[in-house]
């Protein structure tokens, strides 16, 4: 299918996180790098937003981007691991939620709040176990062990799934992961690194944005 035909066939909670097509995974040494860094990806183009549970004060980063932004962004919350931050999440205005592994208990606190819910696997086992939970999307983690052959593998038999791989995502392989079946990606230290938002070096993480949105264009041109 096409891009566009893919888009019209999945779940409505689906659709924004496709049309984002890239996730830019923020794990931040404080909330102002954290702050600082989500302007650097928004103005480079990058508008999926994920605020990990490895940033200090994650709700109220969270909140702060729904009240700059609002719909400009799909914001959502990642490295869930509890069900309590699985509600603060959603209460501070997270869109959709992401977990890096899933437990049933976890599951069905974040399918709960009524947010779009990417829940975490790797093996065939978990992906079997995710979408009997009734995730929205596979998280596949960490992807940069399998690559885009492993997602082509993963559709083989499991064609309705919709995965989110993340880990090993960049500008340059962004088109051969989509390509391979990806609804969209999770992008972390490729894009916005811990150590470039520690460091400041938000110009570079604006470039960087940059240089992902264009590889998405340059994707749904093809």
């Amino acid at each position: 299918m096409t891009p566009s035909a893919e888009l019209q066939a999945l779940a409505p909670e689906l659709h924004a996180l496709a049309e984002a097509a890239v996730v830019a995974v923020v794990r931040a040494p404080d909330t102002a790098s954290a702050l600082r860094g989500v302007d650097a990806l928004v103005t480079g183009g990058v508008t999926g937003i994920e605020i990990t549970y490895s940033t200090p004060d994650a709700a109220a980063v969270i909140a702060e981007i729904d009240r700059r932004y609002g719909d400009r962004v799909l914001l959502g919350a990642g490295t869930v691991t509890t069900p309590g931050q699985a509600t603060e999440a959603a209460d501070a205005g997270a869109r959709f939620l992401v977990s890096p592994g899933t437990t049933d208990e976890l599951g069905r606190a974040m399918l709960g709040t009524g947010t779009t819910v990417l829940l975490g696997a790797l093996t065939p086992s978990e992906v079997m176990r995710v979408s009997a939970l009734g995730a929205h999307a596979v998280k596949i983690f960490p992807a940069s062990l399998g690559g885009p052959g492993y997602l082509r593998s993963l559709r083989g038999p499991f064609p309705d799934v919709p995965f989110v791989p993340t880990g090993g995502v960049n500008a340059d392989n962004l088109g051969t992961w989509l390509g391979s079946g990806a609804v969209a990606l999770g992008a972390g230290g490729e894009l916005c690194s811990a150590a470039d938002l520690a460091a400041g070096r938000y110009e570079e993480i604006e470039d960087r944005a940059r240089g992902f949105a264009e590889a998405v264009r340059q994707w749904r041109a093809a």
